[in-house]
């Protein structure tokens, strides 16, 4: 018997963005969507293609690119972010708009000052108005968790009626229990039968956004809204990870229903937007954390030992990890070679790309006796973002003798010409920034600093992810650097938060605060 497929609504592009430091550029959004993709997600929301001009050029560009997967794009209940919304997946093989109004009395009072009569007018005339872009539309009830059952049962029928193919009862807040959203979905599901999918978007504010999923699938929930790493605002989204493999590990309980899901991928995508987003899944995150398959505990150790099977229920190599993951490349191999290795890892890239990152392979494999497969991912990642780089760091060197004050020495490359310049500073660090101001003429404030190793051993890459203001009326920057130096990789990550910022100066906006779901 054929089991009844659970659509995965991916929204790690538009509510994963949304994430504190998690801005992406439209590159990287293009080169996640592509992996989404191959992870064979149902839907992949893109962005929010009214709160920018950024956002609706990566919705447009990744509706040209993407032919296997639905392509949405988020908007409010309003006329203009209808359109542009329409017009940003107007080229998608496959293509959605998710159009949403808050359905609860606390939002419709407070936020959006409108009666309930008004917000349904409202929600009907998005729907239809979305109709006229495309047959695959989506209906949001905001704080679905803590609004009216007999409102939003008035509010559905209309929105089906208006032609609403799919209705999404978020937790928005993250509120509610597993029981009493199982609840909510299995009324709503006897109420609308046939007429819709029903969808669920759960917040993980109290930390049961995979569980409240999970609960809403045997309700009758046929589609779930989820993220990569449950990345989100505030706690974050319920896991698309977790709720992927909770649904193929315990088949016993989700009896005749599977997601389409290639969950080989799932690894390489984890660690594909924690190199672009600079966010790293906790080591004992569920499925994809570092720790997730490790056992230091003597008793699990010689259980393991004997049969894994004592304490694994799901094997590595069922997400796409290789637990014995060296790569059996050094110096002297070949670009063939080497192409080979990058696409098993999934990464499909052009020839200039390919030289560069082969020529950083190369100086790698000259420092780093051995590499691994998360080494390739982030020397790829690193290389692919075309940013014009404005500003290159050349040399460096550092300062700090034992009571003295903390002194660093740049040379950074700009307009073909190198300029040498030295500065101190609080700590290495300090004296390492502002000293790149110094030579630029920039002056960034640093908002947040990070580093974490790629893969292990003492020579691990250091991989280094700022978030820096250069401007007080503009949104703060992301920047990566890589290096098996930890200072080295500071300075390229300053100076690619520079040279982000320079590439996107006069373009930026302010991306709209109301679009929560």
């Amino acid at each position: 018997m054929t089991n009844e497929m659970i659509k995965i609504f991916d929204t790690t592009l538009r509510d994963g963005e949304q994430s504190p430091g998690a801005s992406m550029n439209t590159d990287e959004k293009i080169r996640i969507a592509t992996q989404l993709e191959r992870l064979n997600v149902d839907i992949i929301e893109a962005g929010f293609a009214a709160a920018s001009a950024g956002d609706f050029e990566a919705i447009s560009l990744i509706s040209q690119k993407i032919k296997n997967s639905t392509i949405c794009s988020l908007a409010r209940a309003t006329d203009s972010d209808v359109k542009a919304a329409g017009e940003a997946v107007a080229k998608a093989a496959l293509k959605r708009i998710h159009t949403f109004i808050a359905t609860s009395s606390i939002h419709m009072e407070y936020k959006l000052k409108m009666t309930p009569d008004e917000v349904i007018k409202r929600a009907v005339r998005a729907v239809q108005y979305a109709k006229t872009f495309t047959n695959d539309v989506e209906f949001s009830c905001e704080d679905a968790g803590r609004s009216d059952m007999v409102f939003m049962k008035e509010i559905v029928d209309a929105v089906i009626n208006a032609g609403a193919t799919t209705i999404n009862l978020p937790d928005t807040v993250g509120f509610r229990l597993p029981s009493e959203i199982g609840m909510m979905v299995k009324e709503m599901s006897q109420y609308i039968k046939e007429r819709a999918i029903i969808s669920v978007h759960n917040h993980n504010d109290l930390g049961l956004g995979v569980a409240n999923s999970l609960e809403s699938i045997l309700n009758g929930a046929r589609q779930i809204e989820c993220t990569i790493n449950g990345l989100g605002e505030r706690a974050g989204n319920a896991a698309l990870e977790e709720i992927v493999m909770a649904i193929k590990t315990r088949s016993d309980i989700f009896k005749g229903l599977d997601t389409r899901i290639n969950t080989k991928e799932i690894y390489p995508t984890s660690r594909l937007i924690a190199n672009i987003t600079g966010i790293e899944p906790q080591p004992n995150k569920a499925i994809v954390g570092k720790n997730a398959f490790a056992h230091e505990s003597g008793i699990h150790q010689d259980g393991m030992l004997k049969n894994k099977s004592t304490y694994e229920i799901i094997r590595p190599e069922d997400i796409g990890l290789n637990m014995e993951d060296t790569l059996v490349l050094g110096k002297h191999s070949g670009r063939a070679a080497f192409r080979d290795k990058l696409l098993k890892l999934g990464f499909e890239i052009d020839e200039d790309n390919l030289n560069s990152t082969f020529e950083r392979f190369k100086e790698l494999a000259d420092k780093k006796k051995d590499i691994y497969d998360d080494d390739i991912r982030a020397l790829v990642t690193s290389e692919m973002t075309h940013i014009e780089k404005s500003y290159e760091l050349v040399a460096m060197q550092l300062m700090d003798s034992t009571g003295g004050v903390p002194s660093a020495a740049v040379t950074i490359r700009h307009n073909s010409i190198e300029i040498t310049d030295a500065g101190i500073g609080g700590g290495t660090i300090d004296a390492v920034f502002k000293t790149i101001d110094r030579v630029t003429g920039y002056n960034g404030t640093l908002l947040d600093y990070k580093v974490t190793s790629v893969s292990k051993g003492k020579d691990a890459l250091a991989n280094v992810t700022v978030k820096v203001m250069f401007n007080d009326n503009e949104p703060a920057i992301i920047g990566h650097g890589l290096s098996l130096d930890t200072m080295l990789a500071s300075a390229r990550a300053y100076i690619g938060a520079l040279n982000s910022y320079l590439s996107m100066e006069g373009k930026l906006s302010q991306r709209s605060s109301c679009h929560e779901v």
